[in-house]
């Protein structure tokens, strides 16, 4: 299944104050791994940018003034998040600013069916810690270096990262040398798993002994047989 990491930068807290979308980045993956496919538009909101959301995201008014509006780029958005899974880190916020755009532009607005919300998610995992998309990065060790200011393209990238973690879905990953790669020398020990290690139950064991005392002897002779 494709999904879609999806994050939006604004003029503003609430779309109900007349403040608007001033960037839009979505990165799509397939079953979490990137498939090179990134959304990423600059929109000029129509209106002036505030101090304190130039301070978050560095977009000026001066700065945007030049870039398409949202009607202008609103069918190349929906066409790419098309029967895709979105995932958010705070859904009601950039999807009321989104489908209020698009209620104005008479579009299809999406639907919170197609939208999985991390920041929900992830208070009922963690309910009383930080759940912030900050928060959960250093809950997870990713690195945050190179957040300096909010950028939508870099925090949906921070976020697939978070939201592998909050399932531990992470694929065994190998990490090794260019030169190791070249000589197909890959070292075992550079192999690094996320997956839990399951606990077999009482119940089991026992299934599990009686298989080895029945079921593992009668075709041990039956494969000497006719071996």
């Amino acid at each position: 299944m494709k999904e879609i990491f999806l994050d939006t930068e604004t003029t503003g807290l609430s779309f109900k104050d007349g403040h608007k979308i001033v960037e839009i980045a979505c990165i799509e993956t397939q079953d979490l791994i990137p498939t090179k496919k990134v959304f990423l538009k600059l929109i000029n909101p129509l209106r002036d940018v505030p101090k304190e959301a130039f301070n978050i995201h560095g977009f000026s008014t001066e700065f945007l003034k030049d870039k398409q509006p949202f009607n202008k780029i609103a069918d190349e958005f929906l066409s790419f998040v098309k029967n895709k899974k979105i995932i958010i880190h705070n859904a009601p916020f950039d999807v009321g600013f989104l489908n209020h755009e698009l209620k104005i532009l008479k579009k299809e607005e999406i639907k919170i069916s197609q939208v999985f919300d991390t920041l929900e998610f992830s208070r009922s995992k963690y309910p009383g810690s930080s759940n912030s998309l900050d928060g959960l990065c250093k809950r997870f060790g990713i690195s945050l270096e190179n957040r300096v200011k909010h950028n939508a393209l870099l925090d949906c990238e921070l976020l697939r990262e978070v939201y592998i973690n909050l399932f531990d879905a992470k694929e065994p990953k190998l990490t090794f040398s260019e030169e190791e790669s070249k000589n197909n020398n890959f070292d075992d020990s550079k192999k690094f798993y996320s997956k839990n290690i399951l606990k077999l139950s009482s119940d089991e064991l026992n299934k599990h002994k009686d298989f080895l005392k029945r079921d593992l002897k009668k075709n041990y002779y039956w494969i000497f047989l006719i071996s």
